[in-house]
């Protein structure tokens, strides 16, 4: 009976403890002096306690980071500084981040439902070599969008003059006769924009991008301007997006990370894509969503892009649950990056390159993948897929920033396939 009545001890022990182990330890940010409701700049503190998060955890630990319910406020001068080439972004480095989760693996970040508020130009999230990780319960915004927001109240089409109203949160001034918007860190004359109809927040039908009258500008009363603008569908009462060229970040980034889900998470506004993952695998968005707050939200735009973007990912992508509303692009777009051929080394040899400029210094092919050639004048493929041997950037030291590798395959590649013609590569 006493054996008997230890060994049901060691059983019961082994229980608790493979209980306890499988329990994630709770780090709570307020512990590390991140509170919500004040106009603090978190961003230094929450690196910092990322850092420390990840130093004191045991190995592959599972934990929980909770953010209390609230406003956080993030700001630029003091966040993290990464060095990032994002697909379909601008490649202008460094990137100002606010929520910097890099080489951590089996967490769970839960925002209770706060709301993350960025200023200037930053990155607000980015999940970089993560794997098994799950982000949520919190909503990304900005303070000032880099998308200003107007309403016409006159259209003369007989004299092409409009003149438009400023949203009240746009910060902006005339010089020498041009709008130009602005913001911490920050300013352009926008050039283009999306026209909404204002009692119904859709796009004007086939619009399209449209011109902006920003130029040749006179301020006719507070936040009133008067500009020539030749467009007979901009009636009274439309509501007009306008932006700039510039798409540096996007409001999620997610590279080399996988089994990684995003739930609950709202991303009101970013100056690129809402999300952009690249070369990851097994993603989850649910209830995910590029959105307006509410329908009584003032603003009738989103993203400066897409919603969401894939770039050279694998797996299952699951997107459910989730509204993508007000984006200046799709909703969904998924897509790898072709390389084109710019020499021919040998039988077996070539060099590739990058030829987009908000394409290029991220990584594009490993040794063992399948590969295929296409002639970009007939958008043909040629005869006989391959596999890469060996791959290495030409132009760099490092994958980091290459524009050009050069590409060893497994065996000869078809004799037409030269820099004399325009040939594509893509990695299936």
């Amino acid at each position: 009976m006493i054996k008997k009545l230890i060994s049901l001890f060691h059983v019961a022990s082994v229980i608790v403890l493979t209980s306890c182990s499988n329990t994630p330890s709770v780090y709570n940010m307020a512990d590390f002096g991140v509170k919500p409701n004040t106009d603090e700049d978190v961003a230094p503190l929450v690196e910092k306690a990322i850092e420390k998060i990840k130093s004191e955890r045991k190995s592959n630990e599972p934990i929980t980071i909770v953010f209390p319910k609230g406003t956080y406020n993030f700001y630029p001068e003091n966040s993290a500084k990464k060095e990032y080439f994002i697909s379909n972004h601008d490649q202008d480095n460094p990137k100002q981040v606010g929520l910097p989760f890099e080489g951590i693996n089996n967490i769970t970040v839960d925002g209770e439902g706060s709301d993350f508020i960025f200023h200037g130009r930053m990155l607000p999230l980015s999940i970089v070599g993560d794997t098994a990780c799950t982000f949520k319960n919190f909503s990304v915004d900005f303070k000032n969008p880099h998308i200003a927001q107007v309403k016409v109240l006159t259209n003369d089409t007989v004299n092409h003059v409009i003149t438009y109203e400023v949203a009240p949160w746009v910060e902006y001034e005339l010089k020498d006769s041009t709008l130009y918007v602005k913001g911490i860190g920050w300013e352009h004359n926008p050039q283009w924009g999306i026209a909404f109809e204002g009692d119904t927040k859709r796009l004007v039908y086939r619009s399209s991008d449209i011109g902006l009258g920003t130029r040749k500008a006179v301020e006719v009363s507070p936040r009133v301007i008067q500009a020539p603008w030749n467009n007979n569908r901009l009636i009274p009462g439309t509501v007009v997006a306008m932006r700039g060229y510039g798409r540096p970040t996007p409001g999620v980034f997610i590279t080399h990370s996988k089994d990684i889900e995003l739930d609950n998470v709202k991303i009101h506004y970013a100056e690129g894509m809402g999300l952009l993952a690249q070369m990851s695998e097994n993603l989850t968005l649910d209830g995910f969503s590029v959105c307006l707050r509410d329908e009584s939200d003032p603003r009738y735009f989103t993203t400066q892009a897409d919603a969401t973007h894939f770039s050279a990912c694998k797996g299952k992508i699951i997107s459910k649950n989730g509204l993508y509303e007000g984006m200046m692009d799709d909703a969904i777009n998924v897509h790898g990056t072709y390389l084109k051929v710019l020499k021919r080394v040998n039988p077996t040899t070539v060099i590739a390159g990058y030829m987009h400029p908000q394409a290029y210094g991220f990584e594009w092919g490993r040794s063992g993948d399948s590969v295929q050639f296409v002639n970009s004048a007939t958008m043909e493929l040629i005869d006989g897929n391959t596999v890469v041997k060996a791959i290495r950037p030409y132009d760099k030291e490092t994958i980091q920033g290459a524009k050009q590798y050069e590409i060893e395959f497994a065996s000869a590649i078809d004799p037409m396939i030269t820099e004399e013609g325009v040939f594509g590569i893509e990695n299936l």
